[in-house]
């Protein structure tokens, strides 16, 4: 029973990771619920097949929509939204038979349910839900005889859906971040799991544990993030916000530390850490430092499955001293006595081990409380006081968290209202094409025209957008062919795949948009059956529309205040760098004994600011684009990001230790070493904004050289000094590399052309 109940559990934390918070889940779930309570409380009223569709269909739209973290706000968004829903049903009514009338109050919906963004999540829940539920109209063809029934059908529609979304699948901030916390945990332990695999790898296996380790490191990273995004309504107070923020930043730049120092400890030179964000880079040499079978490779390996036991391990499950002592021994290796006999990169690889227990204990005491200090040794006592240091310290300053700036753009510089005439023109296109296709259902048109605007701030986003999209629609029809064939006339089978497609649409939204279209359009097919309105023709034309739409939207993001892609990534690179320039002045000033600030909510800032980047360069990278240099090029800046991001972070988090740690002690000379690196990114940021600038970005050994100033004890390799001039050196390095792609001059060295 121990066995399956071990498999049981992995198995569970495997899924978990997967989706952290289990969001994706309990989005499928939500919204499958509110579908089948609405489905059978129709069917008690004896509703005919189309209300059944219309209630569906509705239920689906007041579920989804709303995206407000707090309980309250959703139920006043819900409550709001059923008025909204039964206006846009009774004028599609109204309108049903009056062409031009209907189609004109159709493009005036569409711009103001976009424009409604403007005012947030409820702005754009309602907007939502005001376009969706006249689609619907449009879908079983609403008259003004059956409102009385359609209205009813809504009512019901949003009632069970508040059942669903209150009772039975209840979502609160709180339940949704302790569930992010259990998934940080399991995203850690597999971090940890790929580290001895790095560790066992032979020559011929580094490239697929590389990109195994890349892709555990960055989840790990999404799911911090997605943590810190829940922080302000999932806690009590600002004070446990905080604490806990830095508990889980800890964790995520220990671990992935430690990943750096072990690829260094097996290579026959220092691993660049571009290794870490770049696919497919080059891959250091390996040497028989680290020799497969040896007495250290034992050892270390039977480290890194007792860091592996710590991060799993929960505090209810702590029984006996076999824990504690596995504890007591890594954080050990935070001593230099404690280091056994090796290579200096092999013994950093202990100390980062050291350092990975030490967060994980820090974290175990954030998310578990207060545990047993009976076992604990002289390292592990240490590491408690520095916690409960800190701990005064987040609890005395809060978390500082003054919000989002607002967007003090206006006009038609406001992205909400640009995006409102955009899709306002693309949609009037679509309704002339798509009238021109069927004049029944020229609607799909409209409705891809839509959804290619959703979520997207750039031209070359919406045509990836539109290819996923008609990608995903044209496998859907050729299942929902099959599926229509294989139901026939059996309704209720028919309901059971609408919401079988309903679950999977939902739950892989995020992950790819081509597969949740697919989901979309077989879906289709299995209504169509069950309005009794299939029919190959149609889902062939449901093709048609849908690359129509996809056109118009891509001909109106074009040509109507436009947003190129060239455009959007510049600003976005532009924030990263001043957002990253702040994180580095402000750690290199506390660490040469300045004030302290916040400067994980600086750092949080520039990891929002790289995951924004990141998005707007999709496109340049995507497979589909024909620009492969530029394709290259961008893919190379936004590693040299990451990786600037990731030594930036670790300053941080070092700098924030420096008021109350006995290890960790300001040093002046650190002032000097931080300002080329401020100038080099102001003058970057410069070129990116198009502003005249002066000088060039210097490069040199100035940093390198106090590295090697080995006649002080505090420079000496696995000082903290050390390590702080380390991360300073390879954000030299990188902030260099940053400049030759984009054309700004470097002193000594000729530049290439910009990307």
């Amino acid at each position: 029973m121990s066995a399956i109940r071990r498999a049981v559990t992995g198995t569970w934390d495997r899924f978990a990771a997967s989706d952290p918070g289990l969001l994706r889940l309990m989005a499928g779930l939500r919204t499958v619920g509110a579908i089948l309570l609405t489905l059978i409380v129709l069917a008690l009223l004896h509703t005919g097949v189309t209300l059944m569709v219309a209630g569906a269909m509705t239920a689906m739209v007041s579920t989804f929509a709303i995206r407000e973290n707090e309980v309250r706000g959703q139920a006043i968004t819900l409550a709001l939204g059923l008025p909204v829903a039964l206006a846009a049903m009774s004028l599609g009514a109204l309108l049903h038979a009056k062409v031009i009338a209907g189609d004109l109050f159709f493009l005036a919906l569409i711009f103001g349910a976009v424009y409604s963004r403007r005012f947030g999540d409820r702005g754009t829940a309602l907007g939502l839900v005001g376009f969706q539920v006249y689609f619907v109209s449009l879908f079983v063809r609403a008259t003004v005889p059956a409102l009385p029934q359609l209205a009813l059908t809504l009512a019901v529609a949003f009632a069970c859906s508040a059942v669903v979304r209150f009772t039975v699948v209840p979502e609160t901030p709180q339940r949704t971040l302790a569930r992010l916390r259990a998934a940080f945990r399991a995203r850690l332990a597999q971090l940890v799991d790929t580290h001895l695999a790095l560790m066992d790898a032979e020559p011929g296996q580094l490239d697929d544990v590389l990109d195994d380790l890349r892709r555990d490191t960055a989840r790990l990273h999404e799911a911090a993030l997605m943590i810190q995004g829940r922080l302000e309504e999932g806690t009590p107070d600002e004070a446990t916000a905080g604490l806990l923020q830095r508990r889980v930043a800890d964790a995520e730049i220990a671990a992935e530390r430690l990943g750096m120092l072990l690829l260094n400890a097996r290579s026959a030179e220092r691993a660049d850490t571009l290794t870490l964000h770049l696919p497919h880079a080059p891959v250091p040499a390996t040497t028989s430092v680290l020799e497969t079978g040896g007495d250290v490779h034992t050892r270390l390996r039977r480290d890194l499955e007792a860091l592996n036991l710590l991060v799993a391990r929960r505090a209810p499950d702590d029984r006996g001293t076999a824990l504690a002592h596995v504890r007591n021994r890594l954080l050990g290796y935070r001593d230099e006595d404690k280091l056994p006999p090796a290579s200096p990169a092999v013994q950093d690889a202990f100390r980062g081990i050291g350092e990975a227990a030490r967060a994980v204990l820090g974290l175990r005491l954030a998310l578990d409380g207060p545990q047993d200090e009976s076992d604990d040794s002289p390292a592990t006592t240490r590491s408690r006081e520095e916690f409960d240091a800190e701990d005064l310290a987040i609890v005395g300053a809060g978390a500082g968290d003054e919000g989002e700036p607002e967007d003090d753009r206006t006009g038609l510089q406001r992205p909400t209202t640009r995006a409102a005439f955009q899709v306002a023109v693309g949609s009037a296109l679509a309704i002339v094409g798509g009238e021109f296709l069927s004049s029944q259902r020229w609607y799909w048109a409209v409705l891809t025209c839509w959804v290619v605007f959703l979520n997207t701030s750039s031209t070359g986003e919406i045509l990836v957008k539109g290819y996923r999209r008609l990608v995903g629609t044209v496998f859907g029809v050729v299942a929902g062919v099959g599926l229509a064939g294989l139901v026939g006339n059996h309704t209720w089978t028919a309901f059971a795949l609408v919401l079988v497609c309903i679950f999977g649409m939902f739950f892989t939204a995020p992950l790819s948009y081509a597969l949740m279209s697919f989901f979309v359009t077989a879906m289709l097919g299995l209504l169509y059956t069950v309005l009794d309105t299939y029919s190959l023709s149609v889902l062939v034309l449901r093709i048609e529309e849908t690359a129509l739409g996809a056109a118009c939207g891509i001909i109106a993001a074009m040509l109507v205040l436009p947003v190129h892609t060239d455009r959007r990534t510049d600003e976005h690179l532009d924030t990263v760098l001043v957002r990253l320039r702040e994180v580095v002045a402000a750690a290199v000033e506390q660490l040469s004994g300045g004030p302290a600030v916040d400067l994980l909510g600086l750092a949080r800032e520039l990891d929002t600011a790289l995951d924004e980047l990141r998005a707007s360069t999709r496109p340049l990278t995507h497979p589909i684009t024909p620009l492969r240099g530029r394709r290259q090029t961008a893919q190379y800046l936004v590693a040299l990001l990451e990786t600037c991001a990731y030594h930036a972070r670790s300053l941080a988090a070092t700098a924030e230790l420096v008021p109350f740690s006995r290890t960790v002690a300001a040093d002046p000379r650190l002032a000097l070493a931080g300002k080329r690196i401020g100038r080099n990114l102001d003058l970057i940021a410069a070129r990116v904004r198009d502003e005249p600038a002066e000088g060039e970005v210097e490069g040199g050994a100035s940093i390198a050289a106090m590295l090697e100033a080995s006649d002080s004890p505090a420079l000496r390799s696995g000082t903290v000094t050390f390590r702080v001039l380390r991360h300073l050196q390879r954000l030299d390095e990188n902030v260099v590399g940053i400049a030759r792609p984009l054309d700004v001059p470097v002193a000594g060295r000729n530049t290439g052309p910009r990307a």
